[in-house]
């Protein structure tokens, strides 16, 4: 059985690096780190991850995220594959103060069309059954319902990814030849028709721990004098393709149709009034 690395709860920093840095990076990152077992007897420990971006007609999440809002949220669904026996990924991504909280739930692909028109939820449509990512599915799916979101915008991108032992305490990422479309569909398809592309002839390096930075990780910082900046997947895919590309619902989905419950299993919904208010009134 695979050990999930994901980091729940994490901190991010992030840095544009050209390809020269990001090889010494690498070779700086062996001493400390393990790579990732996805990446593991792959071509420079990378593999590629391919993620469907959710949003509003108003393009809610983005918005909050070009204005600077401290607390808020991306609607993401990612996967690795097209294999139809492979779980795709329902994530959550609140950026809460400096802070990260991930909420992610694998679900069975033959679940996603339903989803993705407003059906609610059943825990069949997990891909095993786990009562953690059973709440994670139940609250990404009553965010798409206040939001009304949809599918917006499809990326792809090659990841070299190391890990700590363990649960993953420690991830470093190098995201190259990062691309991206609308899509408006929930094929889920790793094949692209004119993709853009995105921070080009650059390597988006990413830093995540989840307690403090360690000393070799701040010396290398250091070292290699990086700079952090901004490096938004979607929303740089947003400004690439232009707003009115992405924010056009050729879908049509309908909404309203679906059960809506006031329930959540995430706290910090409740406690920031922030976030509350950017969502918008429940919906019957």
């Amino acid at each position: 059985m695979k050990v999930d690395r994901a980091q729940r709860q994490r901190r991010e920093i992030k840095y544009i690096v050209s390809e020269e840095t990001a090889r010494q990076v690498r070779s700086f990152l062996t001493s400390y780190l393990d790579p990732d077992e996805n990446a593991v007897g792959k071509v420079d420990n990378s593999y590629e991850v391919q993620t469907l971006y959710l949003d509003s007609n108003q393009l809610t999440t983005y918005h909050a995220a070009a204005n600077g809002e401290r607390n808020r949220f991306k609607l993401r669904i990612r996967y690795y594959d097209e294999d139809p026996a492979s779980p795709v990924y329902f994530e959550i991504k609140h950026r809460i103060n400096e802070g990260i909280v991930k909420q992610r739930a694998r679900v069975g692909r033959h679940a996603i069309r339903s989803l993705l028109v407003g059906a609610s939820p059943s825990r069949g449509d997990l891909h095993a059954w786990n009562p953690q990512q059973w709440s994670d599915l139940l609250d990404f799916w009553q965010l798409v319902e206040r939001l009304q979101a949809a599918p917006r915008l499809h990326n792809a991108y090659m990841r070299e990814a190391y890990v700590s032992g363990g649960k993953g305490a420690v991830r470093v990422t190098l995201d190259r030849n990062v691309h991206a479309e609308p899509e408006f569909g929930g094929d889920l398809s790793a094949k692209f028709k004119k993709p853009a592309s995105i921070f080009k002839g650059v390597v988006i390096l990413e830093l995540k721990f989840t307690e403090r930075m360690p000393t070799w990780m701040i010396e290398m910082v250091r070292g290699f004098d990086l700079k952090s900046s901004g490096a938004a997947k979607y929303g740089e895919g947003v400004e690439k393709l232009g707003h009115s590309k992405v924010s056009r619902r050729l879908t049509g989905f309908q909404w309203g149709n679906s059960e809506t419950t006031v329930a959540t299993s995430a706290p910090w919904l409740d406690a920031s009034t922030a976030l509350r208010s950017s969502l918008g009134p429940n919906r019957k």
